[in-house]
């Protein structure tokens, strides 16, 4: 039978107000065990002081209420727990307020919260309290936490690059002009990207969502010297590794074009690494080189910390990037010919160098291209005069008797080029090797009858099944390659993303 004077006595003692309303509302419960409600103070106390009753009474009463004070900080609002977990957890908590009694003799004497404290929630009020005095922290909070940090610089860096990239477009719009060929050439295109567009919204979906592809990396201080690296799914062994610079006409040049690239030579076990660089107008062909080259040398010296193999660089280039990769690594030969060369990578770091598509002889181009609608005086604007034409002119640049001697430092050089290409004719590529080999460079020929200049690097990829070219290129990358597994890799054919007729009429459409 309960005590009289605890159940009368004890009501402002023993539960001061802030503990009675706790009780009185049904929505409150301890973090981990059960609400004031199931417990009446009789029981409480019954079970604190073990039934007796003793003169020391308002000592353990004021024992008693201290300790209600401090779990009154593990209070909130939550929904009650099921009955079975209920009772576990209230029998551990009352095990626990025993043995602080007999084990100390009194309880800790903790101070009631103050309001500012009680008026600013913890993480910890959230927690289940441990029996050990502890709290359970919730993991997936904090990786939700992080995740939504990720998705927010992710959004914030996309929103920056979109901005620039339209700002470059408004400026580039005003030194093109409006004119009927303009008109006709943006109609075409928009034609050919609706047609490839089964195909270009898959692959803009591995790019962003893959967890392979590590998106804009910084490897310099300009806002465009960022790259995309596509990595294998297999992380056994280093990597051989191919630097890209994608193409644009030097105008609309953007890392994210070597997407489709990227993931195919993935496919392979190979490391692609697609460096972006400042575009006209935002730079001249003498600033696109040097970002070419400095994203060269951030692969060459950081790539070992993704998997790659730093021992096993390859460089790519295609259309107007294969023109200004190969412009990078003729400048590199040149200057390690010199006496003081401060550069940080070399061109022995390179196994070979692979051009698709490229011009190599600008001064062949200036009239071909002004025909097609990319004008004189913007052209020379970009290669900074009409004066720089042979000086970005790798095929001019490798007569010379003061590079003659830089062409031995030259890596395996492989040109690819498609018979039907109407926006560089393949006769550029024919003249550039005939010009390497003659100066005592390995240089090799891969001429694809009937490709255009697009067919190569979107159509072919995108059509799935074998790709001659990426099947040229993989096999000469694993042929110096140790592993004699890897030489062997056998990689299942891959899956067509567009259809066959789709394919053909953006083929005839095509405005490159």
């Amino acid at each position: 039978m309960p005590d009289p004077r605890v159940s009368a006595w004890s009501q402002d003692r023993l539960f001061p107000a802030a503990v009675r309303r706790s009780a009185a509302a049904p929505a409150l419960s301890y973090a981990s065990g059960p609400s004031l409600a199931e417990n009446s103070p009789h029981a409480a106390a019954r079970f604190c002081f073990g039934g007796r009753r003793s003169c020391c009474l308002a000592r353990r009463s004021r024992q008693l209420s201290q300790l209600f004070y401090t779990s009154e900080q593990n209070i909130h609002i939550k929904e009650e727990p099921p009955p079975r977990e209920s009772r576990r957890v209230a029998a551990a908590m009352k095990v626990e307020l025993a043995a602080r009694i007999s084990q100390t003799g009194k309880a800790e004497e903790t101070p009631p919260p103050s309001p500012a404290a009680s008026a600013a929630p913890s993480a910890a009020e959230d927690a289940p309290l441990l029996h050990d005095g502890g709290v359970r922290r919730r993991p997936g909070c904090g990786r939700f936490a992080q995740r939504s940090g990720s998705f927010r610089r992710e959004v914030g860096r996309a929103a920056a690059e979109t901005f620039l990239l339209t700002r470059l477009t408004l400026i580039l719009l005003r030194y093109l002009g409006i004119g009927y060929r303009w008109i006709r050439q943006f109609l075409a295109l928009c034609c050919y990207t609706f047609l490839l567009m089964p195909g270009f919204i898959q692959v803009v979906y591995y790019y962003f969502f893959s967890s392979q592809v590590h998106r804009s990396v910084v490897y310099g201080d300009q806002p465009r010297n960022r790259l995309d690296l596509y990595i294998p799914t297999s992380t056994t062994g280093l990597k051989p590794v191919v630097a890209f610079v994608t193409g644009g006409a030097w105008i609309i040049g953007y890392k994210g074009w070597g997407a489709l690239l990227g993931r195919r030579l993935a496919e392979r076990g190979i490391i692609v690494a697609c460096i972006d660089y400042r575009n006209f107008p935002q730079g001249t062909i003498g600033d696109m080189v040097e970002d070419a080259s400095q994203g060269i040398s951030y692969v060459c010296n950081n790539i070992a910390s993704y998997g790659g193999d730093p021992s096993r660089i390859y460089l790519v280039g295609q259309s107007a990037g294969a023109h200004i990769a190969a412009c990078a690594l003729l400048n590199q030969a040149i200057r390690e010919c010199g006496e003081a060369d401060t550069s940080s990578w070399s061109v022995s770091q390179l196994k070979a160098y692979f051009g698709i598509s490229g011009g190599y002889n600008l001064l062949n181009l200036v009239d071909h291209f002004h025909k097609r609608g990319l004008y004189r005086s913007i052209f020379l604007s970009i290669m900074e005069g009409e004066e720089s034409l042979p000086k970005f002119s790798p095929q001019v640049v490798i007569k010379e008797s003061t590079s003659r001697s830089a062409v031995s430092l030259l890596p395996r050089i492989i040109l690819f080029h498609g018979t039907s290409d109407y926006s560089i004719p393949s006769s550029e590529s024919e003249a550039f090797v005939d010009a390497l080999q003659q100066h005592g460079a390995e240089a090799d020929l891969f001429l694809y009858e009937g490709k255009t200049h697009t067919d190569l690097f979107l159509q072919d990829p995108l059509r799935g099944g074998r790709d001659k070219m990426l099947e040229e290129i993989a096999s000469v990358i694993h042929s110096e390659d140790t592993d004699a597994s890897a030489q062997h890799l056998v990689v299942p054919a891959a899956r067509r993303l567009v259809p066959e007729f789709m394919l053909k009429l953006a083929g005839r459409v095509s405005p490159f």
